[in-house]
């Protein structure tokens, strides 16, 4: 969007994309920082008060200002230090805030694009809901979410993940700049509309090199059709840009189009909050009593159960065993289906049924080397289990495959370069979080520790044990899937040098 990016130290921020890369790196920034950021950089060098930034990042909303006061100082510690050491925002006292670094603006600039893969590469922008319902958004998401998936799974196709699809969701960008911004050439962009028991989709193909239009259809069925018309888009996509007709393995498709609807809302609420989460356990639950053959709605209670939010106390032996069954049963409805598949494979290895968990991991990689999660996932157990360098190899195709993650991937990546002893590009990767996720924390305060840069890494244990105030290492090496005493011993020693209890 023109004259909505900027520049100043080692950042770009696109407003207009909703993006904040570092170096060209993407950083995880929550929505509201965004937009203050953007106000701030917007007119760098003034006082903007805190009504007018309240305004900026809450627009028709009453809050209070503590708010703003956390937004504020969650930015600083994101952006870090200023190159002469001071802040960038500062604070103007009982007025407001003013940005004080050098601001260059980019107009119509554009980022490093990412190098096309070796093979056709493909974003599914997110379908756009023309219904007149705002409840049918899930659908058109769902939908969007359903041709990444069978894409996913063509051999000799490169697809980008949904997370990195749907930061463009409801954003004017040109088609050329999204290709270069994922590293793809071609993209599938699309409309839905529900209604009266109908579905009608508009879906075209574009060249994003040449612009051309390589496939457009339009489809008018009845909605007990739907996903009989997934399945056609894909195969016409397959046509389009392989030249042969091809449908991917068959997947487990839902017969109750309600338990569906719950579906995909759901996995929406996963991440938020444990509030959130415990409303995603009550519809992933009723979709599976609607449908009791649907694999994906027990995959994601699996995941809702081990994460252990369904429970106010937190993650229990019970919750585990009960996700661990979970999966094990949406894995039995659906072997093809490399989500559920690596879901289980996590899972057993935390239940150190690591020869189980290999194989699990190596079946939902050969049936879809394209899932992002799965690779990314695939990178925590193998660096737990010695073998570091595989796991940044495995990370870093993840963040190919999902160049905008959700910010477990930094996480991911953080602790994989503490156990190669990246301890700088660890503390980097790790304050890119903007929430500082809990297990964030102790990993960069290890590594913090490890530069010797003790106070610092003293106050991130601090921080991290207000939060987990029953935490010990010696549980935690007891909880966590180590096979490699010697990283095992890594980690414990950061922790130690970081003042954690033993």
């Amino acid at each position: 969007m023109q004259g909505s990016r900027f520049a100043f130290g080692p950042f770009v921020l696109d407003s207009g994309a909703g993006t904040l890369l570092r170096n060209d790196v993407p950083v995880a920034v929550g929505y509201r920082g965004l937009k203050l950021l953007a106000a701030l950089v917007g007119r760098s060098g003034e006082i903007l008060e805190k009504a007018e930034l309240m305004d900026a990042a809450w627009p028709g909303t009453a809050v209070e200002e503590g708010n703003l006061t956390v937004q504020i100082a969650l930015l600083r510690k994101l952006l870090g230090p200023a190159s002469d050491g001071g802040e960038w925002i500062a604070t103007v006292p009982r007025v407001g805030y003013r940005f004080t670094g050098a601001v260059e603006q980019l107009g119509g600039a554009k980022r490093k694009p990412l190098p096309l893969p070796g093979k056709r590469s493909i974003v599914v922008l997110p379908f756009v809901n023309v219904s007149n319902d705002p409840e049918q958004e899930s659908f058109a998401d769902g939908l969007t979410e359903d041709l990444i998936t069978d894409l996913s799974r063509i051999s000799g196709l490169f697809v980008i993940a949904r997370n990195s699809a749907f930061a463009y969701k409801g954003k004017a960008v040109d088609v050329r700049d999204i290709a270069q911004d994922l590293g793809v050439r071609y993209l599938l962009e699309g409309s839905a509309r529900r209604a009266a028991g109908r579905v009608r989709i508009n879906a075209q193909l574009v060249d994003a090199v040449s612009g051309d239009h390589l496939w457009a259809e339009r489809f008018d069925r009845s909605l007990e059709d739907i996903f009989a018309v997934q399945d056609e888009v894909t195969g016409k996509i397959v046509e389009a840009l392989l030249g042969r007709l091809r449908a991917p393995p068959p997947r487990n498709r839902p017969k109750n189009l309600e338990a569906y609807d719950l579906c995909v809302r759901a996995r929406k609420l996963m991440d938020d909050s444990p509030r959130t989460a415990r409303e995603a356990h009550l519809m992933l639950t009723r979709a599976v009593s609607l449908d009791p053959d649907y694999a994906e709605a027990y995959r994601w209670l699996a995941m809702n159960h081990w994460m252990g939010w369904v429970h106010s106390g937190g993650p229990t032996e019970t919750s585990r065993s009960v996700a661990l069954e979970l999966a094990r049963k949406a894995v039995a409805i659906d072997p093809n289906d490399a989500g559920c598949r690596w879901v289980l494979a996590y899972l057993l290895a935390y239940e150190r049924s690591f020869a189980e968990a290999d194989a699990e991991f190596a079946k939902a990689i050969e049936l879809d080397p394209n899932e992002a999660d799965a690779w990314a996932a695939l990178s925590d157990i193998a660096v737990l289990a010695g073998r570091v360098e595989e796991g940044l190899e495995h990370i870093r195709k993840a963040f190919r495959l999902n160049p905008f993650p959700a910010s477990w991937y930094y996480l991911t990546l953080g602790q994989a370069q503490y156990a190669a002893g990246e301890y700088e590009a660890a503390v980097e990767t790790l304050r890119r979080d903007e929430t500082y996720r809990t297990s964030s924390r102790r990993f960069l305060a290890a590594s913090l520790a490890q530069l010797g840069r003790l106070d610092e890494a003293c106050a991130e244990a601090e921080l991290f044990l207000v939060g987990n105030p029953h935490f010990t290492t010696r549980h935690w090496a007891t909880t966590e899937p180590f096979r490699d005493a010697a990283t095992l011993e890594h980690f414990v020693d950061g922790f130690r040098k970081a003042g954690l209890p033993e």
